[in-house]
């Protein structure tokens, strides 16, 4: 029998992601949204502390485990931006909240810039209960460069527009599989699982 975890996100790529990853270690991983839980608050300005609000939330609700991932693009060119707004950057200008209005934002913002670096980041947090005292959290970091012109129709977020130098191909242009080995959040879920092993290595 699977170990139940409720993902503090209704991202149904994240939940994809998620599932092919840690199923295989025998965590069943089910959205906040199937259980009837309300997205949360996230209203600080650092990764592990929005991960962390959102797994308290999930796990609240729902008096199960929870894991919430806070993620997203930090361009160095912009100070990090858009960072932990990486979600809602167009919105926060006055534009819609969608993959394609943030990506266009993106670009219009790094208009001149010669420094293209950034990278993808991913903090996961796991609570065993709403009020552990001892959350497990787990970082990974992806390199990569924005070019201005998409390529891929996999992935998404910015996916299409962020290249990987060593590979010669934008995120949306890796196949599933790889990008699930080698991404900031593969990085992450395989600290996450390693530090978890106590927890689900005998769920039954």
């Amino acid at each position: 029998m699977l170990h139940k975890v409720v993902l503090a996100s209704n991202n149904a790529g994240k939940l994809r992601e998620f599932s092919a990853i840690l199923g295989a270690a025998g965590i069943e991983m089910v959205s906040q949204g199937q259980l009837g839980v309300s997205e949360a608050e996230e209203p600080f300005a650092t990764f592990v502390e929005n991960a962390l609000a959102k797994a308290r939330h999930a796990s609240r609700a729902t008096g199960l485990p929870a894991m919430a991932d806070d993620s997203g693009l930090c361009v160095n060119a912009l100070n990090g931006a858009p960072g932990v707004y990486s979600a809602r950057y167009a919105a926060l200008a006055g534009g819609e909240k969608s993959d394609a209005a943030n990506n266009r934002q993106l670009i219009a913002q790094l208009d001149g810039q010669a420094d293209r670096s950034g990278f993808y980041v991913a903090v996961l947090v796991y609570l065993r209960f709403a009020d552990d005292p001892t959350p497990v959290i787990a970082q990974g970091r992806w390199e990569g460069e924005i070019i201005d012109h998409p390529r891929g129709d996999s992935g998404f977020g910015y996916d299409p527009h962020f290249f990987i130098p060593s590979l010669g191909k934008t995120v949306a242009e890796l196949a599933p599989a790889q990008k699930n080995a080698i991404s900031h959040r593969a990085q992450a879920l395989q600290r996450l699982l390693t530090a978890l092993q106590p927890d689900v290595g005998g769920a039954t």
